[in-house]
């Protein structure tokens, strides 16, 4: 970009931080000084999802990233997923380096997507494809629209709300191969286990999960 324009954007549109709504000083930064040395890092062992092999997360799902995920997810802030995706690349080459063959995700809804406008795990899908130097293939879709998983309590609940959701796209697309399934948050697990079973159901390979942000709550149960 022109360094005269961009000046010109600066100063009718000050950048601002993603997380705390701070004016930035360069334009060409997603987060202020004070965010970005206070972001819930992740660490520790990778959480165990059923029917996959492997998994990996930037972050705890907590302030300030919670606050920017329910942006993104509900208030149309999808020019996050860009950075979004930056950060969670950062975790797959660390921890799922090798370990797959094309990424995909967990789809929401047709009529979740019709209120927002997109699918922000999609979002999440080709941002991470982007910073990775590949393409996020579709190889699931929802047969029905349950109850969000937010509005439901306690693990059994939330398996017993996604049973016989999904149902593999054209799976010839994956037959074989080694997935990469993109979510934003792991709360208990049961949604990414519904769709590991759904594409192993379906002929696929060994799959790996990755997601934006893990809960400390689920993550520190024995």
């Amino acid at each position: 970009m022109n360094s005269v324009f961009r000046w010109v954007l600066d100063l009718l549109y000050p950048p601002k931080c993603m997380l705390c709504g701070r004016i930035l000083e360069d334009s060409r930064e997603a987060l202020c000084g004070r965010c970005g040395y206070n972001l819930p890092e992740y660490e520790g062992a990778p959480r165990q999802v059923l029917y996959f092999t492997r998994s990996a997360a930037p972050f705890f799902y907590e302030p300030p990233i919670r606050d920017a995920i329910l942006r993104f997810k509900f208030q149309g802030r999808e020019a996050y997923a860009a950075q979004f995706g930056r950060w969670m690349a950062v975790s797959v080459r660390d921890k799922l380096d090798g370990t797959y063959d094309l990424i995909s995700w967990v789809p929401c809804g047709k009529r979740r997507k019709r209120k927002r406008g997109y699918d922000q795990a999609e979002l999440l899908a080709k941002a991470l494809a982007k910073e990775l130097g590949t393409e996020a293939v579709r190889t699931l879709e929802k047969k029905r629209d349950n109850k969000a998983q937010s509005r439901t309590t306690g693990a059994a609940q939330r398996r017993a709300n996604v049973v016989g959701v999904y149902r593999a796209y054209k799976p010839e697309r994956f037959s074989g191969k080694r997935v990469l399934l993109v979510d934003d948050v792991l709360t208990t697990g049961s949604t990414l286990s519904e769709c590991g079973k759904t594409l192993k159901l379906a002929g696929s390979g060994d799959l790996v999960c990755a997601v934006l942000a893990v809960t400390r709550q689920d993550h520190e149960k024995p």
